[in-house]
């Protein structure tokens, strides 16, 4: 699996343009932490979790379907949110986290890699930046 810079994908967080205003930036924890920090700074825009789990840390599935970890602890009702994930691929998790989110206003979602309203990039999988190597 290919790499890429952290200015390089930070350039693209500077550079995507966003046609809503959010009430509200959810991550999916773990992956969607990160990505929601850098978009909390350029949105200014408050953050939950909502705490899913598919995928192991090698991104084998370890589960036949998306499972939250803990129950939604956030007022989520009427607001324009932001579902942010670090990279979405079969969109099981986003589809599991919209269905969770049931009653907000809208939900767009924004993934780094991967097929979402907003992406930094639609590709091949690649190492994210802030991700150590394993066994540091």
């Amino acid at each position: 699996m290919y790499s890429k810079s952290f200015e390089e994908v930070m350039q693209r967080f500077r550079e995507i343009e966003f046609h809503e205003t959010f009430d509200i930036i959810v991550a999916i924890a773990n992956g969607g932490i990160i990505p929601a920090a850098i978009l909390n700074q350029r949105l200014n825009t408050e953050i939950q979790l909502l705490k899913i789990n598919l995928r192991d840390p090698q991104q084998k599935p370890k589960y036949d379907s998306p499972k939250l970890i803990s129950p939604v602890d956030f007022e989520f009702r009427d607001k324009t949110i932001l579902l942010v994930e670090d990279r979405v691929k079969t969109g099981a998790t986003v589809k599991f986290a919209i269905d969770l989110l049931q009653g907000a206003k809208q939900i767009k979602t924004f993934a780094v890699n991967g097929n979402a309203d907003y992406a930094l990039y639609n590709e091949d999988c690649f190492m994210f930046p802030w991700i150590l190597p394993s066994g540091r």
